[in-house]
């Protein structure tokens, strides 16, 4: 088979770069690029099985429309689909203002189309309800950096697993999730035995089986631990007192904090024994370098920024950040979550890190695109959940999603249907037809996809990566950001005419210099020849930057770090008499987001062939349950059926439900049916993590019916 190209793998933010290998357009192989950084050749069966997704019998080739949500879509041409958008947003931003449209993006989406969006809605249409999905994963971590060191973005990297004496892994899943970057921890681990694993999670998931020690911290109870730990660690001595002095503010305050608190009250309410604790403490306070690696446990919380800050706190705190192998290292969901976050596609940012409340941010910006002063709207726009529910009041009149599928990824999903079926026009932007979201829509816009176009990518530890074009699109797809370009054309607003994602790209690049994220000197044509560069990149000759703040100045208005003393906060909802367990979700290893693209790989769905709920043993007794048996699960929103699976794995009044599934591979049982939709003061991000929900039995499995054993290995595609 002949070597098509590289490109970046389109899943999770680990970045990891493929190697396809294939004839005709089709790609028969998936290598990974033993030189790329960011997997060093390793890759996870996700990206080994992606061949099958790319030209399939539900791709999206032509622009589809429908005059009735009744009615059957009927194909038509770019030119009728545009025209008949504009003309109903023309009609309701003319009626009713800007405020009454929105976009919902995506973490997938590459960097050029998060700008174009942002440009298009904020700068021309004054409309700052402009977010993504990433609001559902990434908003705490990124308000939590923002908060307590002053921008968006990790300091870490990838090289610094080698380099760390102990690794804590929080509300992280990372072998099934991140798997690639836990091989890696694995292979380091195997390299220092002495290098000790932490893992803190409510589940004994397979990542916290690979680990030294493991503490199942009680959901919710993350604040508390997390203080707990601070309170032990100033009284043993690991403050580093050079660095809070030298390089911080607010140790004082946060001191007197952690030392006002009961110890024992904290380790009750986090769930962990006072010697346990100790261990953990005494670990990190001896360790020349400590690595922090946290997901969707810390974020998707109504306190998911205080989480972030209370974690944050440890590493100033010992002064572990700012220098090889330590730091706190948020792992992105998507591939380019940092992307969308660095081009502006949240409801509260503009390009290069900036915010829409900042006069003079909105100033450059506006300048920058030759838009009057006073064209980009001062205040915050909807954000994911607010959107929907404004969509049910009927507060917003359109709405158009891109690259997602909120239909099962979004919390309350009969909210959110009703939602969309009440909005005026519903436009969905995407490379598959049917899901769950584009069954609900009016019109249907064909994308490229990965392989299929040219898009550059922002990984977890801020590596910036180009993929070229490999393969032409099925049909008349388009790139995303082209699409969005018409669009713009159609209504007759400027500065919408690049030739290439390339022009994009570099018209982007020109809203950093000066910003936390400087990319300047990441231009389209030295990222075709340079593959692991990371910002800051100010200068064409920058070789980018590995580790930030190593000279321990922070973009705070005072030039330090700031501790911030958080106290424990618990889940909006609790378990009560009628609701008495808790339930929380997550991903698998075999599949991703909501199957889009792994339901299309037979390897995969034959690993996991359909959804289920985690019960501990003892609470399956209490119910009369066996192996596979049929459990009815309620909450305040919603109810569905799935079978059990008794695993020790989940402590006793706590189950777990991957969110993969949705109305397509089973009417009215998707994990989101039960979710809340509480969001966060701050970030406004959901509450995924935590609701409280009743189970009842339905029925007793068949005998041919019973599920498979506890968790299975995690095969890695190939290892170098």
């Amino acid at each position: 088979m002949a070597v098509l190209g590289e490109s970046i793998c389109p899943y999770c933010g680990v970045g990891c770069r493929l190697r396809l290998e294939g004839e005709g357009g089709r790609v028969h192989g998936v290598r990974g690029v033993e030189e790329a950084a960011a997997n060093l050749g390793r890759l996870c069966a996700k990206g080994a099985q992606l061949g099958p997704t790319i030209q399939t019998a539900d791709r999206l080739t032509r622009p589809q429309l429908r005059r009735g949500r009744h009615d059957a879509f009927r194909p038509t041409d770019w030119d009728t689909a545009l025209a008949y958008v504009a003309e109903i947003f023309t009609d309701i931003l003319h009626t009713h203002g800007p405020e009454a449209v929105a976009f919902y993006g995506s973490g997938q989406l590459d960097t050029e189309t998060a700008y174009v969006i942002c440009k298009l809605f904020k700068g021309c249409l004054g409309c700052n309800n402009t977010d993504s999905n990433s609001r559902l994963c990434m908003a705490a971590a990124v308000a939590g950096y923002r908060t307590s060191l002053g921008s968006d973005g990790p300091p870490c990297c990838y090289d610094d697993i080698e380099l760390a004496d102990v690794i804590l892994i929080i509300g992280s899943n990372m072998a099934e999730a991140h798997p690639v970057t836990f091989e890696r921890i694995r292979a380091s681990k195997k390299a220092r035995p002495e290098q000790q694993v932490v893992v803190i999670d409510p589940r004994r998931t397979a990542t916290a089986l690979g680990a030294d020690l493991y503490l199942p911290v009680a959901p919710g109870g993350d604040i508390a631990l997390l203080n707990a730990l601070g309170r032990m660690l100033v009284l043993l001595g690991a403050t580093d007192q050079a660095y809070v002095r030298a390089h911080t503010e607010g140790f004082a305050d946060y001191r007197r904090f952690l030392l006002q608190q009961n110890l024992g009250d904290l380790c009750a309410t986090a769930g962990i024994n006072e010697e346990t604790l100790q261990h953990l403490a005494c670990l990190i306070a001896r360790a020349r370098t400590f690595l922090s690696f946290y997901c969707m446990g810390l974020n998707q919380s109504t306190v998911g920024v205080w989480k972030n800050n209370s974690l944050i706190n440890l590493h100033l705190l010992t002064g572990q950040i700012g220098k090889p192998g330590a730091g706190p290292f948020s792992l992105t969901g998507q591939p380019n979550a940092m992307g969308g976050r660095e081009a502006g596609l949240l409801a509260h940012q503009l390009p290069g890190y900036r915010t829409v409340e900042d006069a003079e941010g909105r100033r450059q910006v506006e300048a920058y695109w030759n838009r009057r002063p006073g064209n980009i709207s001062a205040k915050p726009g909807l954000t994911a959940v607010e959107m929907f529910r404004a969509l049910e009041r009927g507060q917003l009149k359109a709405i158009w999603i891109a690259g997602t599928n909120p239909a099962v990824s979004m919390p309350d999903l009969h909210q959110v249907r009703r939602g969309l079926e009440r909005a005026k026009l519903v436009v969905v932007q995407d490379a598959y037809h049917p899901t769950e979201t584009t069954r609900l829509a009016d019109v249907l816009l064909p994308a490229a996809q990965w392989g299929e176009k040219e898009w550059t990518s922002t990984n977890s530890e801020r590596m910036v990566s180009y993929s070229p074009k490999l393969f032409d699109p099925p049909g008349d797809a388009l790139p995303d950001w082209q699409i969005i370009s018409l669009f713009a054309q159609r209504l007759g607003q400027q500065g919408f005419s690049h030739a290439s994602a390339a022009e994009v790209w570099d018209e982007f690049i020109g809203l950093t210099p000066g910003q936390p994220c400087d990319m300047a000197g990441a231009t389209s044509t030295r990222l075709r020849t340079v593959k692991n560069l990371q910002w800051p990149c100010p200068t064409p000759d920058h070789a980018g930057t590995k580790r930030r703040f190593l000279d321990g100045r922070f973009p705070t208005p005072s030039g330090r770090a700031r501790f911030l003393p958080r106290a424990h906060r618990g889940p909006r909802e609790a378990p009560d008499h009628e609701f008495p367990y808790v339930l929380t979700t997550g991903r698998l290893y075999a599949h991703w987001h909501t199957l889009t693209r792994t339901a299309k790989a037979e390897k995969l769905m034959r690993r996991e062939p359909r959804a289920f709920v985690e019960i501990h043993p003892a609470d399956a007794r209490k119910l009369d349950l066996e192996e596979g048996d049929l459990v009815q699960l309620s909450t305040r929103r919603g109810t569905v059926q799935l079978p059990a699976r008794l695993r020790s794995s989940v402590a006793p009044g706590l189950v777990f439900v991957p969110f993969h599934w949705g109305d397509l591979y089973g009417e009215g049982n998707a994990a989101n049916y039960l979710t809340i939709s509480a969001i966060g003061r701050v970030a406004k991000q959901p509450e995924l993590k935590f609701c409280a929900v009743n189970l009842e039995k339905v029925a007793r499995a068949r005998r041919e019916a019973r599920l498979t054993p506890d968790v299975l290995p995690l095969p890695m595609a190939n290892t170098p």
